[in-house]
């Protein structure tokens, strides 16, 4: 590995609305950075109390009637985390100039090897007196970054007192309002694509903008799928003026969360494209922001500003890791799931943390329980579930929609409604049995209605069930949404065993069975694309025909470079090669068994 100046070359991902929430607050002043949610601002109000409070910091309620309250909450959330870990910080950097030999070891031990920060640190505690020692550290140390994640797509219009508020007040505009309006100097991660007002809404805060001493204040990063949608996003904010500072590619099917397949394209060949075009992309992207900046009369600098590359999605390994740092020139790798398993890093109940440690590839799966009507990675028999199928036994359907951030659905109302709601399933389960469908048809209809959950309550109650708040708005029970690669995982672990891990200073994996992010990843698309031919089968057109023959065009391509690059670079080659043989076998069985669909039904 490439010498670093940085303190770490990972980050962790947002994870639901509750388990990343106070991530910084954990482990920001140890140099790393992680990314919260700001999309469940009664929730942010809730734990920004209950920080306040563990801290002794003054604390106002904003009540959700009050004029711009979500925007408010969240500002007001975002200042009070940088002023918690500021505290951390000058606590921590005490510890490290004056006291104990342990503390400095237990620091010491979190850095990688290659990085540049321990090597001069590790001279310094030897030599510097603690004068010159906090000198330095105030030069050249600082916490992780404090980021912030918004789904772009989840932009719902609000109201007051039955009118239509402005669109500046719609759910996505308010959340990003509360980050640029905060006092953090930091990212928000843009995900789930392109939302062209809201992107535009951006140009009315001063901090997205360049200034000749401290340059961008507030940065954007756009989580992307593929080279052509972070070149067409990036052209679009640079044509605002607003540049891109990083594009965080995530798999389509090896991660957590919501799943956005692509087309059959994978991780490896995205992010060998990504490696080819960086310097056109910065070269293409800069020429627009540079002329937009001028057409607005502001500063602009001679050159193009930072622009990162960072992944993830299934990586699990240091040599994985290191793999896609070094081959790929990434500047940061997220690790998400696996962070689950550490409760100092997250916040997770008990009875979640017990279930995921023991969890195996048969309690994972892609699921339809996310009322967006995205595939969902979600964890088999989760409380939440448990407590469904409870209600369901009783004959209750869906969840009372108390917090309204998922209202997306208008088949039976004028004003959407949440399709995990007791008003949605009452009402769509009334229409199915009017259809006198046949029983199996009936109940496969029936499960597929009553499968939502309520991600708003699920996601949110981690924090609450682990620090014994009340739950009653949220409802019973956690939802999760664990990447396929948590399997491989076992256990629970300490902050220090899972660093340590990611840099290759011990292996907490205990299986010997655990495939490569790459060859799971394709594992994945291929079962993913057996369920979409068997929806072909099923009802034959030839639109999906086309969609399919792409998507197989693709895998195909996606083994082929496989081989060249784990030959290329020796990684276990002969094994690998095996499997991806064995799965280009299964997918020319499977381009054959197509095309003999097609005939049948000519």
């Amino acid at each position: 590995m490439p010498v670093s100046t940085a303190f770490h070359s990972f980050h962790i991902p947002v994870m639901g609305l509750a388990y990343t929430i106070d991530t910084p607050i954990r482990v920001a002043h140890l140099g790393i950075s992680s990314v919260l949610s700001i999309g469940d601002d009664m929730l942010i109000e809730r734990v920004r109390k209950y920080y306040s409070e563990k801290f002794s910091l003054s604390f106002s309620p904003i009540f959700l009637a009050e004029q711009d309250a979500r925007a408010r909450r969240i500002t007001s959330y975002l200042d009070m985390v940088q002023k918690v870990v500021q505290m951390k910080w000058e606590e921590h950097k005490a510890k490290l100039i004056h006291n104990s030999e342990g503390y400095r070891a237990y620091f010491m031990g979190l850095l990688p090897d290659y990085s540049s920060v321990k090597s001069e640190l590790l001279q310094l505690f030897q030599q510097a007196s603690p004068a010159v020692l906090s000198d330095w550290m105030n030069a050249h140390l600082k916490p992780g970054s404090i980021d912030v994640n918004i789904m772009t797509k989840l932009d719902k219009v609000n109201h007051h007192k039955g009118e239509e508020l402005p669109v500046a007040y719609n759910d996505a505009h308010a959340a990003l309002r509360g980050f640029a309006l905060s006092g953090l100097s930091s990212s928000v991660v843009l995900s789930a694509g392109m939302n062209p007002r809201l992107f535009a809404y951006m140009e009315n805060f001063e901090d997205f903008f360049p200034h000749p001493q401290q340059g961008l204040k507030k940065k954007i990063t756009v989580k992307v799928s593929d080279y052509r949608s972070a070149l067409i996003q990036g052209k679009f904010l640079a044509k605002k003026g607003l540049w891109v500072s990083e594009y965080r590619i995530e798999s389509g099917l090896n991660c957590g969360g919501h799943a956005f397949a692509t087309q059959g394209q994978l991780m490896g060949p995205i992010l060998e494209e990504f490696k080819q075009s960086r310097q056109e992309l910065i070269n293409s992207v800069f020429a627009i922001y540079r002329a937009a900046l001028v057409e607005k009369g502001r500063y602009c600098p001679e050159t193009a500003p930072e622009l990162k590359l960072s992944a993830q999605g299934g990586v699990g390994t240091s040599a994985e890791h290191e793999f896609l740092l070094s081959y790929y020139g990434l500047q940061s790798v997220g690790w998400g799931s696996p962070f689950l398993l550490v409760p100092e890093a997250v916040s997770i109940d008990e009875e979640t943390l017990q279930q995921l440690s023991e969890a195996t590839e048969k309690d994972l799966y892609l699921s339809h329980a996310s009322p967006l009507g995205v595939p969902f990675n979600n964890l088999r028999g989760s409380s939440r579930q448990q407590q469904m199928q409870q209600m369901q036994k009783q004959g209750k359907m869906g969840s009372p929609c108390t917090k309204k951030y998922l209202l997306l659905n208008t088949e039976f109302t004028q004003e959407p409604i949440c399709t995990a709601s007791t008003k949605y399933q009452k009402a769509k389960i009334a229409t199915l049995k009017a259809q006198n469908l046949p029983e199996a048809q009936y109940q496969q209809a029936y499960a597929q209605v009553v499968e939502k959950e309520c991600l708003c309550g699920g996601l949110a109650v981690p924090f609450l069930e682990e620090n014994g708040l009340d739950t009653r708005v949220e409802g019973k029970g956690v939802s999760i949404c664990p990447g396929p690669n948590m399997a491989y995982f076992s256990g629970q672990f300490t902050l220090q065993e899972m660093v340590e891990h990611i840099y290759g200073k011990r292996n907490i994996i205990t299986r010997t069975d655990r495939p490569h992010m790459f060859i799971k990843e394709l594992q994945l698309y291929m079962d993913y694309h057996a369920e979409q031919l068997r929806t072909y089968a099923e009802a034959p057109a030839a639109k999906m025909k086309s969609v399919l023959e792409d998507f197989q065009i693709h895998l195909m391509d996606s083994i082929e470079y496989y081989k060249k690059v784990f030959v290329k670079q020796k990684m276990n080659a002969a094994p690998i090669l095996e499997q991806l043989e064995a799965t280009e076998i299964t997918l020319k069985a499977l381009q054959l068994r197509l095309l003999g669909e097609e005939l049948h039904t000519v």
